[in-house]
């Protein structure tokens, strides 16, 4: 028992497209050479009655043969056999027949055919008209051309017919198909070249896969791309938007809706200027590379791509980054109390030895002035920062910088009610400030911090002055950068970012962060935040 196999296309795309331009090939040779040969036997036909029309023209018009047709006998050696033959042997027609106006041959390349009629109808020729056709005689079917034949003063005296032999028609029609079939061949070895070349580009493009396989990773790669909690945005050599994922969409703050039209736009006019886009392009290299977009405290990583791309992808380390910041608050308030509990304790052991000692009056006075110091601080704050929230930072951050010899004072003019419309925000930025501040002044001659903040109109100022080194000119922009750091990074978030959040809370409320120089020497940073009081 015998089993037929079905015919079926090759599984690999490469194969399929290798078939399919070859048959588009071998297709086209075979309609342009069926187009060449459709027209050509007409050509051919019309081309052998023209030259039949031209020598029985070119026989009519000498002038001796009508002369001869009217003052000679119809024989075989007259003078209009002889001219004719003549004419036929010099041209290669098959004939030449001259018949008078009764239509007799007096000419035929048989002699004993000379009297007799011809064999189609003469009406036409001997009416005046010229004639060309394709018709069957008594010498076969041939091509032929009928001319009347005037005497020298204009009368019609009979006809000239010349007749071309078809079948020489025939044989050029067939002589110039294999001519014609080498040149196709010729141009359907080109094209199969061609598609072979293209071929193996396509599979080297393709990985050499199948086209389910492609349509397989091309539905795996939207599934993937829309599925993953990690934004990815691919680019181009020439930094143009390839493609960008729905989370990349919402960590770059561009509407979900739009990031289809963001395809084949460059990055640099979707995003503006800035770290993000630098980063992004490849024009920031690294890895783990942290950017602000927005509210947002980005990580990215780039990977080039073989066609000069590259995709990139996004983590949002905001939430990280709040735990981190919630973090060293909490370790800044166990400083805080850690100095407390070893200010106490040498109070206590100081209250103890007065009254072993038994001077109880001292001991009186001693308890009085230390709690005294330490109302004091906190009243002078809360009496100036009327915020709670703003007034337990900087009792807090007191308490920290006294036990880093740091003096934390308030300005003079500082006033701030309690009216702020987003006191967190303000509490990260000056949080940020006064922690950098007593980095920076802590171990320096008179290590003091000084905070200003007041209010204008609705408009919250804030300053935070310190005694350290300051910040030179040339740099008091780039320190605003994201990752920008001059300490060690800590084991659990990446430094520099405090500023950089500073510059962007402030620039997304309307205001501005700049760096400057204390009035007495080290850094002054100002930031001024228009709208933050109800």
């Amino acid at each position: 028992m015998s089993t037929r196999r079905a015919f079926r296309l090759p599984r690999r795309a490469v194969s399929q497209i290798l078939l399919t331009q070859l048959a588009i090939a071998a297709g086209v040779a075979v309609l342009a050479t069926g187009l060449f040969l459709a027209p050509l036997g007409s050509q051919l036909d019309d081309q052998a009655m023209r030259r039949a029309l031209a020598i029985a023209q070119s026989t009519a018009a000498d002038p001796a043969i009508p002369a001869a047709l009217l003052t000679t006998p119809a024989t075989e050696d007259s003078p209009v056999q002889a001219a004719a033959e003549r004419v036929r042997r010099a041209t290669g027609a098959e004939y030449v027949v001259v018949l008078d106006r009764n239509g007799l041959r007096r000419s035929h390349p048989s002699p004993e055919r000379i009297g007799l009629p011809v064999s189609t109808d003469p009406r036409d020729v001997l009416a005046g008209h010229e004639v060309m056709e394709i018709d069957e005689g008594t010498l076969g079917r041939s091509a032929r051309g009928k001319v009347p034949l005037l005497a020298a003063d204009g009368e019609l005296v009979g006809a000239v017919s010349v007749g071309i032999e078809y079948d020489s028609v025939r044989d050029r029609l067939l002589g110039a198909i294999p001519g014609l079939l080498a040149y196709a061949g010729g141009a359907l070895a080109v094209g199969a070249l061609a598609a072979f070349l293209i071929s193996r580009r396509i599979q080297r493009q393709t990985r050499d896969l199948a086209f389910s396989d492609i349509a397989g990773l091309l539905a795996e790669r939207e599934a993937m791309l829309h599925s993953i909690r990690e934004g990815v945005v691919a680019l181009d050599r020439h930094g143009r938007i390839r493609l960008v994922n729905d989370e990349a969409a919402r960590l770059l703050g561009v509407a979900t809706g739009d990031a289809a039209t963001l395809t084949g736009r460059p990055l640099d006019e979707v995003l503006g200027a800035g770290r993000t886009t630098d980063v992004l392009t490849g024009r920031v290299s690294g890895r783990d590379l942290l950017t602000v977009q927005g509210p947002r405290v980005l990580v990215a990583n780039r990977m080039p791509t073989e066609d000069g791309g590259a995709v990139a992808t996004l983590r949002d380390r905001t939430e990280l980054e709040r735990l981190g910041r919630e973090l060293d608050s909490t370790r800044g308030l166990i400083d805080a109390l850690r100095a407390q509990d070893h200010e106490h304790a040498n109070r206590l052991h100081t209250l103890l030895g007065l009254m072993e000692l038994g001077l109880h009056e001292e001991a009186v006075d001693f308890v009085t002035e230390v709690v005294g110091v330490h109302r004091t601080t906190a009243e002078q704050i809360t009496e100036k920062v009327h915020d709670p929230l703003l007034a337990a930072l900087l009792v807090g951050k007191a308490t920290v910088a006294a036990e880093r010899g740091v003096s934390l004072r308030l300005a003079p003019s500082t006033l701030l009610p309690d009216r702020l419309v987003d006191p967190g925000g303000l509490v990260t930025i000056l949080g940020n400030l006064v922690d950098n501040a007593l980095d920076a002044s802590a171990g320096s001659a008179d290590a003091r911090v000084e905070v200003e903040l007041h209010a204008e109109g609705h408009t919250a100022v804030l300053r935070v002055r310190d005694s350290g080194p300051g910040v030179p000119a040339t740099r008091r922009e780039e320190i605003f950068t994201e990752g920008w750091s001059t300490k060690q990074p800590r084991a659990h978030r990446e430094r520099g970012l405090g500023l950089a959040l500073v510059r962007r809370l402030a620039e997304r409320q309307g205001g501005s962060a700049r760096a400057g120089e204390a009035a007495d020497g080290g850094a002054e940073f100002s930031v001024v935040l228009p709208e933050a009081l109800r």
